[in-house]
């Protein structure tokens, strides 16, 4: 899964990036507010975490000018002061989630995690097909009640395509997401990648569909 984070504050963006990069998000980082607006409106990103307080232009107007583009993806909000206007106003402008500085991160890849499962249609934070769950708080995997033990890239792989089971999911859209935008991954690369997989998971999981990509199947 592919997040921006838009933070000015350089200390708390790289904290940040390395928790995320450690849960097997992809991070892409802006450090104010025409940047984190205009890479959340021509890039796609399952979620963004966007901060109030952005010189050049501040959070809640990023956050306006997105939902009026018809960005849909995810979108917390950070906020320094926490004052419930704040979090009302951010909310109002389209925000599905705030968090408070400070914070412990644990709290940041909790609400993240439950705004993606929430904008794919998942309740649980343990996402099934048929005999595989994936559990998205332990970034564990078991097949038939048995763990599976996946490489940090698999492992993004699988969450992707759990999160939009049932859709084929072109291969662009899937380096995108788990190597990021200035990825040079070719589609060789990620069919060895998904060809790991089939074999951890079984071949019938993950089928292709001729011109449009790949499908996990429940």
């Amino acid at each position: 899964m592919r997040v921006l984070v838009v933070e000015d504050e350089k200390a708390i963006a790289a904290e940040m990036e390395i928790s995320l990069r450690n849960a097997h998000y992809v991070v892409d980082v802006a450090y104010d507010g025409e940047d984190g607006w205009f890479r959340a409106e021509t890039e796609e990103f399952d979620a963004l975490v966007i901060d109030l307080g952005l010189p050049r232009l501040d959070g809640l107007s990023v956050v306006k000018k997105l939902r009026s583009a018809g960005i849909a993806s995810p979108i917390l909000v950070l906020t320094a002061r926490g004052t419930w206007r704040e979090r009302v106003e951010g909310i109002d402008a389209g925000a599905d989630d705030y968090l408070v500085k400070p914070f412990h991160h644990e709290e940041l890849l909790a609400r993240l995690a439950a705004i993606i499962r929430r904008s794919t249609g998942h309740a649980s934070a343990i996402l099934v097909a048929g005999p595989l769950s994936l559990d998205t708080r332990r970034a564990s995997v078991t097949l038939g009640g048995k763990p599976v033990t996946l490489s940090s890239l698999e492992y993004r792989v699988l969450r992707y395509l759990l999160h939009n089971q049932g859709r084929p999911v072109p291969q662009s859209e899937l380096a995108e997401h788990i190597y990021g935008g200035d990825s040079e991954n070719d589609s060789n690369a990620l069919e060895v990648l998904v060809g790991r997989l089939r074999k951890k998971i079984g071949s019938e999981m993950i089928v292709t569909r001729r011109g449009y990509g790949y499908m996990l199947l429940g």
